[in-house]
């Protein structure tokens, strides 16, 4: 007689069926895993493929400095127009402006006289010459021209007569040298009315030995016209040991 306990330890059925059944549970579970790998790899491919047609579609720029990035989008952004009425103002009366000379636009610097000051202006004598002719007699000082004004004359004044200057003895004593540039006011009658310093030696007693022999000079007057008249002329003094 076989012994009941013994035959179910050592009975086949469990191990049989685990046996019989494993392969193909093997089979699908190595078929769900590839398919599921499969599944993943696919939907990665596809992410893929798609982003690189979108980049691809649109235009690739290359940032390489902070400055290419551009203002923010709240600053380049303009504030709405405002549609601001004129106001209605009416024209003015005046008319045209009519375009002059230039000799008669009057300049920024001009000061006009006051009308004391031209009560006090004396007008000329007019008197009639001997040929009936109208003679304006006005001083010679009235036309007496600027250091730097220019006269226009047909024969300049030339030196008749050139005084040596005295050469300080100060000076002579340091040795010191230089030239003096003296301008000299030539009147009609070859005389020199006025004398200034035109350029300096650099040295004071220098300058005034040369405007004091400036006044002891003699010139034959310019002419204009074919009559003498006044003129500024420079003349240089060297002062040499």
């Amino acid at each position: 007689m076989t012994d009941p306990v013994k035959n179910a330890i050592y009975s086949p059925y469990g191990a049989y069926e685990l046996k019989a059944k494993y392969q193909r549970n093997f089979m699908f579970g190595t078929l769900i895993t590839a398919g599921v790998f499969m599944s993943i790899l696919l939907t990665i491919w596809i992410i893929s493929a798609v982003g690189e047609e979108d980049i691809a579609d649109g235009p690739v720029h290359i940032i390489k400095t902070i400055a290419e990035l551009g203002p923010p989008p709240t600053i380049t952004k303009k504030p709405p127009q405002v549609k601001v009425d004129q106001p209605n103002v009416a024209a003015p009366k005046v008319g045209i402006p009519t375009p002059v000379a230039d000799d008669e636009v009057l300049d920024d610097d001009v000061t006009l006289a006051t009308r004391d000051e031209m009560a006090e202006i004396v007008a000329p004598e007019i008197s009639m010459g001997d040929e009936g002719d109208i003679v304006v007699d006005i001083e010679d000082d009235d036309f007496l021209p600027g250091m730097d004004d220019f006269v226009p004359v047909e024969d300049a004044a030339t030196v008749v007569h050139k005084e040596t200057p005295a050469y300080p003895r100060l000076a002579q004593q340091a040795g010191i040298e230089g030239n003096v540039w003296i301008k000299m006011l030539v009147m009609k009658d070859g005389a020199v009315s006025k004398a200034v310093v035109y350029k300096s030696s650099g040295t004071e007693s220098l300058d005034l030995a040369a405007v004091s022999a400036a006044y002891k000079c003699r010139f034959k007057p310019a002419i204009q016209n074919g009559r003498p008249v006044a003129m500024w002329v420079a003349i240089q003094w060297k002062f040499e040991l």
